[in-house]
């Protein structure tokens, strides 16, 4: 969105999105001091990207929520106005939310997520990196066991 916002207004000589792309990229609870009025200014100049920056930050809201119904209810007002924004790139990625929500809505029926999974994917990923690749498959699954098992490289020794 602010690409091409940008590429349109610089065609037109206006460079006020010029050395903002980073602005858009914080969460509103992360924005440094030094940007927050910047981004007021911006805002205030009703822009595309400023648009899609508030959808997308209310949206970040709804991982608050407390109950299935909560949610459901959150994402719907989310959605209405996602569709009535008519910012392609927001439309397209509330559609894709909106054919997904039964399974999103889960998140909030069993409060589980897939960040263990994703956790050891990534261990497994850096041993692969530590290790420049492997060429036998047995050494590789060894050091995943070794490495992801939670072993005790030390164990104590009893005393007898």
């Amino acid at each position: 969105m602010r690409i091409a916002e940008y590429r349109t207004h610089k065609a037109m000589g206006d460079d006020r999105l010029k050395g903002s792309k980073q602005l858009w990229l914080y969460g509103l609870e992360n924005l440094p001091e030094r940007w927050q009025l910047r981004l007021e200014q911006l805002q205030n100049q009703k822009l595309k990207t400023g648009r899609a920056w508030s959808i997308k930050e209310y949206f970040r809201d709804m991982w608050t929520c407390q109950t299935v119904a909560e949610a459901r209810s959150y994402f719907h007002a989310w959605y209405s106005w996602a569709i009535r924004s008519r910012l392609k790139p927001i439309v397209a990625v509330a559609r894709m939310l909106h054919r997904h929500l039964e399974r999103i809505i889960q998140v909030f029926a069993h409060r589980l997520t897939n960040a263990p999974a994703e956790g050891i994917n990534n261990k497994i990923q850096s041993l692969i990196k530590k290790a420049y690749g492997y060429r036998n498959r047995l050494r590789f699954k060894t050091d995943i066991f070794f490495h992801c098992g939670g072993l005790d490289l030390y164990p104590t020794l009893s005393q007898c």
